[in-house]
């Protein structure tokens, strides 16, 4: 095999002989897989498998690469960090290199480690500190004032997020100190606390929660606004010099004792000793107490403390020669499987928990773990009173890893209705989720007003997350359309409310009962069913008790509706809490019909995409004047698409455009098209670059289909000449 490398992502791969061998396909296949998902865990901050089996895959290929030195390649993922700069951000790049770690999994590979080090240095001492399990940053003073903070990338670009380290309350802007010049190397973590509070706020939002402490604080980093990063309680352990002006250090203690003198919250413990057994020692008592701690770790450090000796050990092309992080591995244990609780989420999920008897586990008791779903159990074949092994999930969720000893043979099953509101449960076809769709569910209550009374639902203005929850605990609301019973004299009595406050609130709540109907489809939360869906509905059928009657077959004719959009509806609907929800609405005047009435249908028939940055128009305010002239909007590009309206930055959905030939224009021609009267003459230009003439015909007929359910008019139909490809 013969590898011509264009650039750093394309190759051109000439196989001569016999295809790839067995070990060739293998060393492939975990390059790719490691690729993927070092991109989900650095860059998406959406972890699919756990640090372990990454770890593992990533020892294997390198062992692999080294047996098999002619199936090397320079962008094999045991040679880069894994972390790309984001392009959301400006770009920084490291003047002092921001290696990551070897790692071991063995006292023997730390004891090896030892001896490569002592072979080439003698009179070695050892500093060991804990490996916080965050994001990696580096923080510049100049003068002793904060200058700069920057995300670790891929090790020698990374991007700029100094705004959002600035509101991170550890992070000194003016050290104690005036140093001309300082960076300093630090990782930015999320207490368990906090992790804790966040994912019931995310929950109660009905947003997808963040899966573990390392990733939400990676997420919250690179926000673009930093009053949510401020928001979500970050902090920061400091633990390395990378560079200093004006101050000479020899050692990594005498450093870390600096920089703390500094006003860096320094990393929490770090021990020097003068052999390995004793850094060994040192990391058998950090793992015991990990359970404990506040913060998450995924092992602990070994470093040369004298920076001379660390200076002739050097660096591979990726690690320090001088360092090394011992990872520790999951702790298993077994114990007996008492009895199964099924929980209702916040998001109508039913969530299935494991009572187990006790047992200790990675520094803590675990009597509780997770069993994620009916397809989970199943696979398994759990029952109560089965022995299991438990382990804890990157040290933060206990979860049942297998059965080892059956004491049933029946395997547990998911009750057919809400443990919660005792109406029937569903499972999606496309998920393993079983979620109960009860709008009135009491598990789900809190999400469910929270987001009836949100902006693009009810706009009930007052009534945000925090209210909501005082009314509920107060007992003023229990049932969705207790809104509408919401008594002046009762607010105004709870701390903290006067005159005006409460009747703003009873205003905006009057107010809402206006709004048009498919602002009330989308308040009622139907899944699959959002703020377009609900317009096309109420568009379509105009009138609530229409929806509530129409089949899957009748809302399939409206465009934009699949399956499983028509199910999701007709599910809903059939449900006797919805159906008493609509009776109570109507009684307190709620409007139940389309107030929509298009006079001048333009657009009628057409799609517009958008996409970038408009000059003077909100992406929101061009598609309602679309949708005002009869149009619609889409979020993707297709050959149905009419036209791309495009601004600033716009990106792939331009791209696409341009090879299936749709018509591009930008706000000043869009705006050009509304100052036109009313005609009856419509023009479509498609613009094709297609294979064959199937293409071509198909995409005609497409358009005149389209044109045809408009009022009528002329069609001009044009093809231009381009090389197919």
């Amino acid at each position: 095999m013969i590898i011509y490398t264009l650039c750093d992502k394309i190759k051109l791969i000439l196989f001569i002989g016999d295809s790839m061998t067995e070990i060739e396909k293998k060393i492939e296949e975990l390059r790719k897989t490691l690729r993927y998902h070092s991109d989900r865990y650095y860059n998406d901050d959406a972890p699919e498998i756990e640090d372990y089996e990454y770890d593992m895959m990533m020892r294997e290929l390198k062992e692999l690469e080294e047996k098999y030195p002619e199936y090397d390649a320079p962008d094999s993922p045991t040679k880069k960090v894994g972390g790309v700069a984001d392009n959301s951000f400006e770009s920084v790049a490291h003047s002092v290199r921001m290696e990551s770690l070897q790692d071991a999994f063995s006292k023997d590979e730390l004891r090896e480690f030892s001896n490569r080090v002592e072979d080439t240095v003698s009179d070695v001492n050892y500093v060991v500190e804990p490996k916080i399990d965050g994001l990696s940053v580096s923080l510049e003073y100049r003068d002793g004032v904060f200058l700069r903070g920057s995300t670790r990338g891929n090790g020698d670009v990374g991007e700029d997020v100094s705004g959002n380290l600035r509101v991170i309350h550890n992070i000194p802007l003016k050290l104690n100190k005036s140093i001309p010049y300082i960076e300093v190397r630090g990782e930015v973590y999320m207490p368990k606390k906090s992790f804790e509070r966040v994912v019931d706020r995310q929950i109660i939002n009905g947003e997808k929660p963040f899966k573990n402490p390392r990733n939400a604080a990676a997420g919250s980093l690179r926000q673009k606004d930093s009053s949510v990063t401020a928001s979500r309680g970050l902090d920061i352990f400091v633990f390395n010099i990378q560079q200093i002006e004006g101050v000479e250090l020899s050692s990594h203690k005498e450093s870390l004792d600096f920089i703390k003198e500094l006003g860096f919250n320094t990393i929490p413990t770090y021990k020097k000793v003068d052999n390995i057994e004793d850094a060994i020692a040192e990391i058998d008592r950090i793992g015991e107490a990990r359970g404990s701690l506040e913060y998450d770790i995924d092992g602990a450090v070994i470093k040369v403390d004298d920076f001379s000796q660390r200076d002739i050990l050097g660096s591979t092309a990726k690690y320090p020669k001088w360092a090394i992080a011992f990872k520790y591995p999951p702790e298993e244990k077994q114990t007996k499987l008492l009895d199964i609780e099924i929980a209702v989420g916040r998001t109508g999920v039913l969530t299935p928990t494991a009572i187990l008897e006790s047992v200790h586990l990675a520094g803590t008791t675990v009597s509780r773990a997770t069993l994620h779903n009916q397809d989970f159990i199943n696979e398994k074949g759990i029952a109560i009173g089965d022995v299991v092994t438990v382990r804890k999930a990157g040290d933060i969720i206990p979860e049942v890893l297998c059965v080892n000893e059956h004491n049933s043979n029946s395997v547990f099953k998911f009750p057919d209705v809400c443990p919660s509101c005792g109406e029937k449960v569903y499972r999606d076809e496309d998920e393993a989720a079983i979620r109960c769709i009860n709008p009135e569910c009491p598990a789900q209550l809190l999400r469910n007003l929270i987001h009836f009374c949100s902006r693009d639902a009810m706009d009930i203005e007052g009534l945000g997350p925090a209210i909501i929850e005082t009314f509920v605990n107060e007992g003023m609301i229990a049932k969705t359309y207790d809104i509408y019973n919401l008594d002046f004299n009762k607010i105004l009595s709870l701390e903290g409310f006067k005159e005006t406050s409460a009747n703003n609130i009873i205003n905006s709540v009057n107010n809402s009962k206006n709004n048009d109907l498919s602002k009330l489809i989308f308040a009622l939360g139907i899944r699959h069913i959002g703020a377009k869906a609900g317009k096309l509905l109420a568009d379509y059928f105009k009138d609530i008790d229409l929806v509530m009657n129409a089949s899957v077959d009748d809302i399939l004719q409206i465009d934009g509706f699949g399956k499983i959009m028509a199910e999701s509806v007709v599910e809903f609907f059939s449900s006797d809490s919805t159906k008493e929800l609509i009776e109570k609405l109507k009684e307190a005047g709620v409007n139940m019909k389309s107030t929509n009435v298009v006079e001048d249908t333009r657009f009628s028939g057409m799609t517009f995409v958008l996409t970038g940055t408009l000059p003077t128009l909100k992406r929101a305010e061009a598609s309602k004047i679309i949708e005002s002239f009869g149009g619609k909007t889409s979020s993707s590009v297709s050959k149905k698409t009419t036209y791309v309206l495009a601004g600033e930055e716009a990106g792939s959905k331009l791209d696409k455009a341009n090879k299936l030939g749709v018509q591009i224009i930008s706000e000043e021609e869009f705006k050009e098209i509304l100052d036109k009267e009313e005609t009856d003459t419509v023009e479509f230009k498609s613009w094709i670059n297609a294979r064959n003439i199937k293409e071509i015909i198909s995409l005609a007929v497409d358009e005149l289909i389209a044109f045809a359910n408009t009022k009528g008019g002329t069609v001009y139909f044009g093809v231009e000449d381009k090389p197919i490809e």
